[in-house]
Formats: structure tokens, C-alpha cells, sequence
């Protein structure tokens, strides 16, 4: 009996795809067959698109041909064209093409922004212009030359720890200390999918194929399950800040370890100087009094990955008050009949982050990038 147990499983397991990151995993396309709904759900959220391959058809939907072309002065330019082997973004001098990239992956869900990348060899590069949601238009990359049209700014494995579920990387040594890395363009798992945030999943898989009739999950993580510094650990990965010094690639993380044995400093919300509002989410959540003065509150108090409400303030602001429904306002305030359709704006509005800005065309000052800000509080001058 114990060998035909055993054979079944066996079988089982060769019958699901092969995934790069080794036998234990199994993924996203095998959770689709049990769990249709959050799958569907989840694809279309900002984790699920955090990355993605170009596809020119949803690509042309951005761009219109009269809105297609950022210039950098008198005498350089880039373009967005469609040529027959993909779109590219084109650079000239003076009228004449100088430099030519395709669009290869795109970065980022599309609310805020888009920001797109080319490979080269092994190697990735990110394009000069980025599309940002808030302009309908292009603009300079963050952080790129605002009078020069730039495309070596290089995209390493540690960029993708947040934008991607994998990329397998070879590192050489070049000179001294120095090392180079480049990527398998084939190994790239796109987005944040269900085994990150949830761990290896065939063993989980098998046993449910084997046994049907189990209704209780088996041998994968449950958030419930995990303490809840676990529970911040897992998001920590991604929104704990850039200004870390990485022990170990995350793509190893699974959920229940210690992001102190990733991360050179351990995340909590005290001290640390003002941390930036792009990527510092779950640190600024740990500084705000709502998580010091309770016991159990974690980001999955107010965020259900699975589902994409971005954006949507009344159904966070009824979370607010699922907590707060004896909360004291000024007469001013509830003047502004806001408290149950929109607490947000007022406790965690949208700030300027300090990191990134961009460049429009024509303009000599820079845009702010504005982001929501997890310290929730009584800001000042929303107080009014």
C-alpha cells in the first residue's frame, strides 16, 4: 500500500511543469487550477504587474503619434516608433538617428508610472523615457541627465528582488574586487507570484491532488499562521526601503524567516532618520501610533493582495473605521462630510518623494513623483 502511495504521488509530481527555481516549486500557473478567482484577481494587481514583457499591442495603447517624441534641447531627441521588428525609443541629433533600443520589459502596474527596459547580451538597461500616469505623457527617466539622452543606466538582479519573482544571475570577478553580473534573459519570472509571498508550493499541490476531499490547506504558508512580525517580514522584503545593504539575494526568502538575515538592519519604525516615501512603506507603518498602540495590526489589516481596490478611498477609509468608529473630529472636519468615504487624504496623504523626480520637456524645474504615505497621523495642514 505504501509503495502504490508513494508511486501516486510520483506521478503526480511529474505531471506538474518544472519550474527554475528548483524541484519545490511548481508556479503561479498551477495555482490557477484550484484557485481560479484569486488568481484572476491577482494577475490584474500591482504586485501581479510589477513587471512584465512587452507586448506592442498594449504598448501602443500609451502612446498617440503626436505625443510621442521628448525632446532634450535644440538638437536631441528620442521617439517612440513602431518599426517591424517591435517598438523601440529612438534617439537623434540634429535629425539623425543616433541610437536605437527596443522596448523589452516594462516596469511598474501603470498607476503611477511605467518605466521600460532593453536587454543587451545578458544584460539589462533601462530606457531613457518613462510614462508617467500623472501627465499622460513621457518624460526623462528618474534620476537620468536631463540635457543628455542617456541609455546605460544598468538594471541588476537586486532591482528585480522587488519587480520580479526570479532571475537567475552569474557574478565574475573583472579586476580586483570588482565583479560583473549578468542575467539569463529565459530565467526571468515576471511579477510578484503566489509562491513569493507564499512559499514553494508543490508539495502543497501534490497532496491536494492527491487528496481531494482535504479542504484545510496543507504545506503551503497561511498569513494567519504567521506571527505578526512575520507577517511585516514578508512585506518588508519589497517596502522597507532602499537604503539596506543585502546579505543574501530575497528571491531566497520564504515566508517565516527573519528578514534580519537578508537585510544589514533590522526595520522598525523608530529612528532612521526621514525615511523617503518611495519603498519605505512598512517602516513608516511601524512608526505610526495606530500600529504601536495595537497588538495585531500588519499591512493585511487594510491590504488584501489578492484583490486590486488601488485607489478606491471609501473602501479603505471604512477599514479606518472598522478601528475608529469613536474617533473625535472638529467641527471643521466633519464639515467636510469625508469620514467615511475618505480618511485617507487626510492621514496619509500623498507626499513628494525626496529620491525620485522627473523631467518634463520644455520644463526647467522637476516634477514631483507623489506617493501615499504610510506614517498614517494628523498632518497639519489637513487638520483644518
Amino acid at each position: 500500500m505504501i509503495i502504490i502511495m508513494l508511486s501516486r504521488c510520483m506521478n503526480t509530481a511529474d505531471q506538474l511543469p518544472k519550474d527554475i527555481r528548483g524541484e519545490q516549486y511548481t508556479g503561479a500557473k498551477t495555482c490557477v487550477k484550484c484557485h481560479q478567482d484569486l488568481s484572476r484577481s491577482y494577475a490584474h494587481s500591482p504586485h501581479g504587474l510589477t513587471s512584465m514583457p512587452v507586448i506592442d499591442q498594449e504598448l501602443l495603447k500609451v502612446f498617440a503619434p503626436d505625443s510621442n517624441s521628448f525632446n532634450f534641447g535644440e538638437h536631441e531627441k528620442v521617439v517612440v516608433e513602431k518599426r517591424d521588428s517591435g517598438i523601440y525609443q529612438v534617439a537623434y541629433t540634429d535629425g539623425k538617428e543616433v541610437r536605437a533600443q527596443r522596448f523589452d520589459i516594462a516596469f511598474g502596474s501603470g498607476e503611477k508610472a511605467f518605466t521600460y527596459a532593453y536587454w543587451k547580451g545578458k544584460k539589462l538597461y533601462e530606457l531613457p523615457l518613462s510614462y508617467f500616469s500623472a501627465i499622460n505623457n513621457w518624460a526623462n527617466s528618474p534620476g537620468f541627465p536631463k540635457n543628455t539622452i542617456y541609455y546605460d543606466r544598468g538594471i541588476t538582479s537586486r532591482c528585480l528582488e522587488c519587480h520580479a519573482s526570479y532571475a537567475e544571475k552569474k557574478l565574475t570577478q573583472t579586476s580586483g574586487i570588482s565583479l560583473d553580473e549578468e542575467m539569463e534573459k529565459g530565467s526571468l519570472i515576471y511579477g510578484i507570484d503566489c509562491e513569493r509571498c507564499h512559499g514553494p508550493g508543490k508539495q502543497h499541490v501534490v497532496f491536494h491532488m492527491e487528496n481531494p476531499e482535504e479542504k484545510k490547506s496543507k504545506f503551503i504558508t497561511v498569513y494567519k499562521s504567521l506571527t505578526r512580525r512575520q507577517k511585516m517580514d514578508v512585506c518588508g522584503v519589497c517596502h522597507s526601503g532602499n537604503n539596506v545593504l543585502p546579505l543574501k539575494s530575497v528571491f531566497e526568502f520564504q515566508p517565516g524567516d527573519s528578514l534580519g538575515d537578508y537585510y544589514a538592519q533590522e526595520f522598525v519604525g523608530f529612528g532612521g532618520g526621514n525615511p523617503d516615501i518611495h519603498g519605505n512603506q512598512t517602516t513608516m507603518l511601524m512608526s505610526s501610533s495606530c500600529y504601536i498602540k495595537s497588538e495585531t495590526m500588519t499591512c493585511q489589516s487594510c491590504h488584501n493582495t489578492h484583490e486590486n481596490v488601488k485607489g478606491n478611498l471609501s473602501i479603505y477609509s471604512q477599514r479606518c473605521m472598522s478601528c475608529h468608529k469613536t474617533t473625535n473630529h472638529t467641527k471643521a472636519t466633519l464639515a467636510k462630510g469625508m469620514l467615511t468615504s475618505n480618511c485617507i487624504d487626510c492621514h496619509m496623504p500623498k507626499e513628494s518623494s525626496k529620491l525620485i523626480s522627473f523631467q518634463q520637456a520644455g520644463k526647467e524645474q522637476l516634477s514631483p513623483y507623489m506617493l501615499r504615505s504610510h506614517r498614517i497621523a494628523v498632518y497639519p495642514a489637513n487638520s483644518n
